[in-house]
Parts: structure tokens; sequence; C-alpha cells
């Protein structure tokens, strides 16, 4: 089984609440969900909508065909009408196309009667609930978590109403419900908390907002500091302070947010201070689509910050890697004294998917922070001159009697301006030299697909559902395909790319950007002749079904 039921409407209209309630539902009836998310940068009107996919095998990205379309405008069936499949159905209230060949209810009338027009979106649910057959034990359930007082109990008459207005068309069985729901943001936030991050400051801006409200809903429980300040180059410069002070700092933002902290990103390259930083992309350029996807921003990252200094970047490909590799930025961040940043994108910090429990005993916090016991008499050298690049890192009032240095211009191992040419020629070798060691730290590319791929589709970050989904595709068609998808994109992997691409027929990147920047990254790394591409940049995530259908349409053209 596979169904996808989409709820489409203007902003305000419930929607959210809609799916909220499904998604719960059926997660918590044993199954696997995917919830796609697409809405206008609006508080009202325009058209948005959301889909929620449910299977009894994993799902890992959202389908184009629709079994049900819960339409609360007209302009949702226009939009997605074309899109059901030959047995789907669209339910609607009977004033919206009533002489179209739709399952009308009385939906707008049963939310009155159950004491609340407001409560249409929930009369729906019921709707739904009923011809799928669902336990309606288990939504009311679900209803009476998410809604209180008087609201609780219309909520609760209107889940009824919408419940005895349609017969059963499916049967859902309960099965044992044991994963966790949980989106890209949530995750990445809650990796961050598990690494024990103390301080989180930043603006909001659309879509790494959720980031911060997430770590600020747990800021007493954890002990956690929280700052919404004023811009986006106060927030890295004050997580730069706090991570000077001693303390795991981190700061997001997303397109325009991030670029004000390029200059800030520099100061944490000559500081060697270590701080995370979250890129949510979002399709630029300036103001661009503010709430849809892309990922366009894999060059301007790489590159962020003036001058040459040693960074790592992090691509994140769903909602588990999300709160692992957040957890194990930290402590690259610590070891190495860099700027990480962790590059997602507006498509995954939204999804909501099913997946196994995170496992905390997996991650471990490793803070590289030296005993100033183990340091030699005489005075501390902040910048000492290394083998490995990183020199040993006290903290200011936790230092004995030695005394912490930093400064933003070229400085000599004590931390002193010293603009002199020996100085400025070692200083740089030593920072660089992270370069060399951070590659003994970097994760290749997670591979999938047959042992031998003739097609080895090449991709970074949550482009990974998508390929995941078309690879098994491909295979069960006969092809013979495998794809590497990168999460450490910079300092740049390239020993399995190299592996599995002289060996394979054809290397086909996929992206969501416009000039193809993965693709330009493996021509400058490698010697790998790309044979094609597919590229998607309409501000809108790429699925599985589009990147089979492309593949077919570059095999036609002989690649």
């Amino acid at each position: 089984m596979d169904y996808t039921i989409l709820v489409g409407g203007a902003a305000g209209q419930g929607i959210e609440t809609v799916v909220l309630l499904l998604e719960k539902t059926i997660k918590r009836s044993g199954y696997e969900v995917f919830t796609y998310k697409n809405y206008m940068s609006m508080v009202r009107g325009g058209h948005n909508f959301m889909q929620v996919r449910f299977s009894d095998e994993p799902v890992y990205t959202y389908s184009s065909k629709l079994d049900m379309i819960f339409a609360l405008t007209e302009e949702t069936i226009d939009y997605h009408g074309d899109r059901l499949k030959e047995n789907g159905v669209i339910i609607a209230d009977d004033e919206i196309f009533p002489d179209m060949d739709i399952c009308h209810l009385p939906l707008a009338k049963a939310s009155r009667d159950s004491g609340n027009q407001k409560t249409f979106p929930t009369v729906g649910f019921g709707a739904i609930v009923k011809i799928f057959g669902m336990d309606i034990g288990i939504a009311e359930q679900v209803v009476k978590e998410n809604f209180s007082g008087k609201i609780l109990e219309v909520n609760l008459n209107a889940l009824k109403w919408g419940y005895s207005l349609v017969d059963e068309r499916q049967k859902l069985p309960g099965k044992k419900d044991e994963r966790i729901i949980i989106n890209g943001n949530q995750a990445l936030a809650l990796g961050a908390i598990a690494a024990g991050v103390k301080f989180y400051c930043g603006y909001p801006m659309t879509p790494s907002t959720s980031v911060m409200s997430y770590i600020s809903s747990k800021a007493s429980e954890m002990g956690i500091v929280v700052d919404q300040i004023e811009d986006e180059v106060g927030a890295l410069n004050m997580a730069l302070g706090a991570a000077y002070a001693g303390v795991r700092a981190m700061t997001g933002s997303s397109g325009g947010g991030f670029a004000l902290m390029c200059e800030a990103m520099s100061l944490a390259g000559i500081l060697e201070t270590p701080v995370v930083i979250v890129n949510a992309q979002r399709p630029g350029p300036a103001t661009g689509l503010s709430t849809r996807t892309e990922q366009g921003d894999l060059r301007f990252v790489i590159h962020a910050g003036h001058g040459e200094f040693p960074k790592m970047v992090i691509a994140l490909r769903n909602p588990e890697d999300a709160f692992y590799q957040t957890a194990r930025a930290f402590n690259i961040a610590e070891k190495y004294q860099i700027p990480v940043v962790l590059m997602t994108e507006e498509y995954l910090t939204d999804y909501m998917i099913t997946t196994e429990p995170f496992d905390f005993n997996k991650v471990t916090i490793e803070r590289h922070i030296t005993d100033p016991a183990d340091l030699p008499e005489g005075r501390y050298k902040r910048y000492m001159y290394t083998d490995s690049g990183v020199s040993p890192r006290l903290i200011p009032g936790r230092s004995g009697d030695k005394t912490v240095l930093v400064d933003s211009h070229e400085h000599n191992e004590f931390g002193n301006i010293d603009e002199s040419v020996e100085t400025r020629v070692n200083m740089m070798k030593k920072r660089m030299r992270k370069l060399e060691s951070i590659k003994e730290d970097l994760q290749e590319p997670c591979y999938f697909g047959v042992e031998h791929p003739e097609e080895l589709m090449v991709a970074f970050g949550a482009t990974w559902g998508a390929l995941k989904e078309a690879v098994e595709e491909l295979n069960r068609s006969g092809e013979k395909a495998g794809a590497l998808v990168y999460g450490d994109i910079w300092p740049f992997p390239t020993k399995l790319l190299n592996s599995f691409g002289k060996k394979a027929g054809n290397i086909i990147t996929v992206e969501q950007n416009f000039t193809g920047q993965l693709e330009s990254l493996i021509k400058e790394h490698t010697d790998l002749r790309i044979s094609g591409n597919i590229r998607k940049y309409d501000g809108r995530a790429i699925n599985g079904e589009e990147i089979v259908q492309s593949y077919y349409n570059l095999k036609a053209k002989k690649l």
C-alpha cells in the first residue's frame, strides 16, 4: 500500500491543523509517514497545500500521484485535479464545483452544527479517517491532545460529524507504533542539544527560524541561553564571544542572513574559535522565493568569508542524519578550532518523516580544551605553531596563570599583532595545515544501489530521499543504478567518487540549482567525465518520480 492525501486551500484555512491530526493518527496506527509542505510567503490567502504520504513500507520523499484531495478551495482542484489517480477521490464542501464528480459533503453546515464553523477542517479530517478505515479512537485521542477547553469539545463533535458523513472505502488495520515523526529542523536542534549547546542566538528568517524556536522551547529545561538579536551580523559575533568564553555556541540563518555573517565567518577563521553555523537554503537571489527550496548556496557557503582560512561544510541528508551530524559538527569545530557550517534546505527543514528513535548513547561530547597544567612554563602561546595546525586552547578565566590573547589582526604565536613577513607566512601555513588534518575526519558520501553500477548518480544533501526511491525504481526496471550522496562536502572527499566513477558507464549529477554547483566541484577535484545532469531550480523539491523520468529522458538522448 502507498497512499497520498493532499490538503489544499488558502493560508489561514486550517491546512496545517488537518495534516497534523492526519499524520499523527496514521503514524500511531503503525504506518510510515512522509509529509510534504508547499506554502507561499504570505500570512493569509494564496494557494498552499500539504501532502501526507503513508505506507507499510519506508517512504523517503513525496509522490506526484494523489489518492485523495481534500479541497478547501476551488483553486485546489484547479491546481491538482490532474494528479489524481484513476480511482482517486476529491472531497470538498457541497458549494465547491457542485456540478463536478466530487464527493460533496456538507462540511460547512456540519461545522456550524458542531458548534463552531472554524472546525471545518476537523470535519474533513473525520471524513478522511472514515474513508481510509482508520481507528476513530486514535483520532479522538489526537484531537484531545491538540485542543483544550471549549475548542476541544466542538472539535470532537466536528470529528464525529465528519466521520458520520461518509462510508468506509479502505481498511487500515492497526500496527505496532515504534517510530518517531520529526522534521529536519527539529532533528538538527535536538542534535545540538544532545551535543551540549549552551548558547544559541539568531535573527528569525525562514526556513531557519524553527531551529531557534525548538531550542528555545527546551532552553529552561536544558540550561541553554537563547537570544533573538537585532541581525545576523551580531548573531555570529555573539556566538563567537560565547565560544571564546568556553561554551558550545551556535547560530543559524538562511540566504541573505547567512550573507551578513560572512565578515564574522572570517573573524572565526583568524581567531580560530570553534562555532557551528546553520544555513537553511532557500532560493535567491535576495529574497527570491523565501518559503521554498533550492541548493543554490553550495559554492557560496564553501567560499563564505574574505581571505583564506579552513572551514568545514556538511550537507544534511535527512532528519536522522541532521541529528547525528549536528552533534558531530560541534566535536569537529572544537577539535580543529574552525567554523563548521551545517547546510540544509527548506525542503528538509519542513518535511515530516517517521524514523527510528535517535540513540543519544551514540553522541559523544569531545571538548578538546587544553589543561593549563599540560602546558610548558612561561607565556601561553594561543597560536603555537604545531604540525597539525591546531594550537592548545585555553578558556579565559579557567586558564590558571596563563593569559589568553586573541586578535582579528594577523598575530604571532602569543596573540599579539604582528605584520612581519615571517609571522604572516608561518601563521597562514599553520592555519591551512588544518585542512590536511581535517581530511582524516572526513566521511565519504553514502552509497546505495547495485554493487557495480552502470549508471552512477551523484548528489548532495536532502536530495538523498528522492534519489533513494529513484534508484530502487530504476533497478526494479532492469537498470544497474547506484547513487553517491554527499554529506561532508568541504573539504571535498573524492575517494569513493573516483572508485565508483571510474568503473561506471555514466555519471549523472542530480542537484537543485541552475549552474550545477556540485558538478563543478567534481570537475575541479577529479578527472571524471560527467555524462549528464538532472537539475531542478523552480523552488519545488525534486522527487523520485521526477528523477526516474529525467533519467529516461537523458537516456533517450543517449546521454
